[in-house]
């Protein structure tokens, strides 16, 4: 049985403050009644789960990783949604477009846990696909992604495909 970590002030604040810049860029909004709710959220959510996020030292991830997860959320994966969404409004707009659903198994080059969630949870917010299930076995990690309309067979070529520019930027914050 695992020995239960214990909730550290660094921890918290490190969280609060992970906690309360996602809630900025969230509501968009800095009238004080939103910050000053989001400040409450923030370090209830950081008191609470603190422990389960940060486990040797608070506040390595401050920093370039920060600002590259910042850039990531407010550019790349929205940039990669709209064109996800575009394809999907297509398809849904002018039934003669074929759909070709299916299964893939794509090879992932993630070793970081958050990163390898990351990666499966934006590709299943991306519309057209769903990370169904990770496999780590074979030494390697590999997805299984429903895809609303498979155009390619080939892992690696699907995989460029399906995860466009998100695994490497992932990879930059996490690895």
């Amino acid at each position: 049985m695992e020995a239960k970590r214990k909730t550290t002030v660094g921890a918290v604040i490190a969280t609060f403050i992970l906690c309360y810049v996602i809630w900025i860029l969230l509501t968009g909004s800095f009238a004080a009644q939103e910050l000053i709710v989001g400040a409450v959220v923030s370090i209830l959510v950081a008191w609470f789960s603190a422990r389960f996020f940060v486990h040797d030292s608070p506040y390595w991830f401050f920093g370039k990783r920060f600002f590259i997860l910042i850039w990531y959320c407010v550019a790349i994966f929205p940039w990669e949604l709209i064109k996800a969404n575009w394809d999907v409004a297509k398809r849904v707009l002018s039934p003669k477009l074929r759909i070709n659903p299916g299964i893939i198994r794509v090879p992932v080059d993630l070793t970081a846990e958050y990163g390898k969630a990351m990666l499966a949870d934006s590709i299943t917010l991306t519309p057209g696909t769903i990370t169904v299930d990770i496999d780590e076995r074979e030494g390697r990690c590999w997805y299984y992604i429903h895809w609303v309309d498979v155009q390619e067979t080939d892992r690696e070529a699907a995989g460029e495909i399906i995860k466009g520019r998100m695994e490497k930027w992932i990879r930059r914050i996490w690895q």
